[in-house]
């Protein structure tokens, strides 16, 4: 029975595999049945078509290698799976060949149909639009409660200090981290389930930006990991939404400005998402290269990526409303 099921698998793989670079209408009978997820497929190849035509880009090939992390047989003739899919996705442009690695997760439920099997149920988690943590407002705590005042986490040894300044930023360093760092965790730092924004700060502290130790979670730019159980961290560490705020309003340490375009960016600046339009940022990505128009190419973790497109819309995150934040790393600390 697992040999049945795991070739209908293998076929799915293929389709998107397929689907990945070819927007035409697919002549094959496709193994799905989940009616809701082929009307959402094929939108997003109509989208996808467009998008590559606006960049003036078209895509190659793509190179999709699936890893079975978990399956459960619910009962007699259904089973549930988690696979990873390694997408390696090739497209020209300019004359020039370019390549970019996605790493996404999927839920299917797969069901004996007949003397074959289908694929019944296709989940696609969009993890890029979670926040790492709930962060309230100052004064609230969500009910119309007054919250309390965080307890900051005192380090008497760091207490007391400035970021030293004139510190160069090594832009080449950031990048070079993020490209090593892209697919895996470095295991010096705590890993998060939302890891988006604490990759890009390790990136930051790459390329040399100073730590700017408060005490307080909730201001400075800093990380000491766990201590005593407890997590030693920013919150404009761990979050988007911190870390816009702080890189929007730094005037020591770790300083940004707003760039306008994205084309104003350089190697280890930094662009940060609203998918919604409402002000509350949920995605953080760092610049690692640049496509041949010169448009930038960006790393990130969360659903892990390297030299992906900057604006994503290649994504399930990205709405018509969404606001990009683009941040000129300082030269100089």
């Amino acid at each position: 029975m697992a040999e049945e099921w795991r070739k209908t698998l293998s076929i799915y793989v293929n389709e998107q595999n397929q689907d990945e670079v070819d927007y035409r209408t697919p002549s094959r009978e496709t193994v799905v049945t989940d009616l809701d997820y082929l009307l959402r497929v094929g939108e997003r190849k109509r989208k996808l078509d467009m998008w590559y035509r606006s960049r003036g880009a078209a895509p190659l090939r793509c190179e999709t290698r699936a890893k079975l992390v978990r399956e459960i047989e619910k009962r007699e003739g259904e089973i549930e799976v988690d696979l990873q899919l390694l997408k390696k996705i090739y497209y020209e442009k300019g004359g020039a060949r370019h390549q970019e690695e996605r790493i996404e997760k999927q839920r299917l439920t797969l069901q004996r149909d007949g003397a074959g099997w289908i694929v019944s149920r296709v989940e696609l988690p969009v993890p890029e639009r979670r926040p790492s943590m709930p962060l309230p407002a100052p004064d609230e705590a969500g009910d119309g409660r007054r919250q309390a005042a965080p307890r900051p986490f005192l380090n008497r040894e760091l207490l007391g200090g400035t970021p030293p300044r004139g510190i160069a930023y090594r832009r080449e360093e950031a990048a070079l981290y993020a490209d090593r760092w892209w697919d895996g965790f470095n295991p010096e730092f705590a890993a998060f389930e939302v890891d988006c924004t604490n990759y890009i700060s390790q990136c930051l502290f790459a390329g040399g930006a100073p730590i700017n130790y408060t005490g307080k979670r909730e201001s400075g730019w800093w990380y000491k990991g766990y201590v005593g159980g407890r997590e030693g961290w920013s919150y404009s560490w761990s979050v988007a939404h911190a870390l816009e705020g702080h890189l929007a309003r730094s005037d020591t340490g770790l300083r940004a400005e707003i760039r306008e375009r994205p084309e104003q960016l350089e190697l280890g600046d930094v662009i940060i998402y609203d998918w919604d339009g409402n002000g509350r940022f949920q995605h953080s990505t760092i610049v690692t290269a640049f496509d041949a128009g010169g448009m930038p190419l960006v790393n990130a973790h969360t659903t892990p990526s390297k030299h992906r497109y900057w604006d994503y819309r290649d994504s399930y995150a990205w709405t018509e409303n969404t606001v990009y934040r683009f941040f000129h790393i300082a030269d100089r600390f």
